[in-house]
């Protein structure tokens, strides 16, 4: 049989883990895999760029929207076990698709696109078929493809050691262009940090100092106390400029005062803005394919 599109596999992808157990993606691709009655020619089936196979890419856009649903968790790299929520839409007889999902406050706010206003939705697969140039669905798809990656890599972010996550943020801005320190990156040893997390240079040739503070929080907000502190820690250190990174976000009233603290340039970037500037430099991330979009050459058939 053909190979069952990423919604048509959210039951069967509920069922391999219906015993409440930790399962790895391979075993659950397995139990997938035997629920639809694949062959292996159905399992070998490529894209159309020959990258990927089909099967593959389509479990994991499944994996991925029930993750975003609260129906699925992951406790560890390839490791997942059912919610509560799951068991219970598994145990209701009823179709399990995108619409099934929309019930769920989480899922609604992936597909909308988490940083944009509520008013802002996404274009549903009808729409881009309908309204839509062929452009405007490669450019939407390019930006739900990213948006899926930013999750993914915050979830790395939040599984990660506590020092490995300061490296990286100090490596992030490494590659945008910051300078190394003493011809090194560094990360204060946390017995001597004094509330900086990391320093680096303004440019590559070493001048003016940047200190760094990086917090790893799921869902704890970054409040104005916080950002108080880091202007304190960076008084001591006799420097003016700072970045704070965080994986959630940062309260209204932090951001205010930020931005109108003029003794002192301090840099916000929340958890959404960090996975984006992560796959904008290439950290973290591999091109997995490159399309490329021609067009006419004018000049080139233009009369002399």
């Amino acid at each position: 049989m053909a190979v069952p599109k990423y919604y048509e596999m959210y039951r069967a992808f509920l069922e391999s883990l219906a015993d409440r157990q930790i399962h790895g993606v391979k075993e659950i691709k397995h139990k997938v895999i035997n629920i639809f009655g694949l062959s292996e020619a159905d399992v070998a089936e490529m894209l159309p760029s020959g990258k990927q196979r089909l099967f593959d890419n389509r479990i994991g856009w499944c994996r991925t929207y029930l993750k975003k649903a609260n129906l699925i968790t992951s406790p560890a790299r390839a490791q997942f076990l059912i919610t509560e929520r799951g068991l219970n839409l598994l145990s209701q007889n009823i179709p399990i698709n995108n619409d099934t999902l929309m019930q769920f406050p989480e899922f609604v706010n992936f597909t909308r696109g988490e940083s944009t206003a509520a008013s802002q939705r996404s274009i549903s697969v009808e729409e881009k078929n309908d309204e839509c140039t062929p452009q405007e669905i490669l450019e939407q798809s390019f930006k739900e493809l990213n948006d899926a990656l930013a999750n993914e890599l915050l979830a790395e972010i939040l599984n990660m050691d506590p020092y490995k996550f300061e490296k990286l943020v100090v490596d992030l801005l490494i590659k945008m262009g910051y300078g190394k320190l003493q011809y090194d990156s560094k990360v204060t040893r946390k017995s001597a940090d004094e509330g900086i997390d990391g320093i680096v240079t303004a440019d590559k040739l070493g001048f003016d100092s940047i200190y760094i503070q990086a917090k790893r929080y799921k869902d704890t907000s970054i409040g104005r106390p916080e950002i108080q502190k880091f202007v304190g820690a960076l008084a001591g250190q006799g420097a003016q400029k700072g970045i704070f990174l965080t994986t959630s976000r940062f309260t209204k009233e932090a951001e205010e005062f930020a931005e109108k603290n003029l003794s002192y340039k301090i840099v916000l970037i929340n958890g959404q803005r960090l996975s984006d500037l992560m796959i904008e430099y290439g950290l973290g991330v591999s091109e997995e394919f490159v399309y490329r979009v021609k067009k006419i050459d004018s000049d080139y058939f233009a009369e002399d």
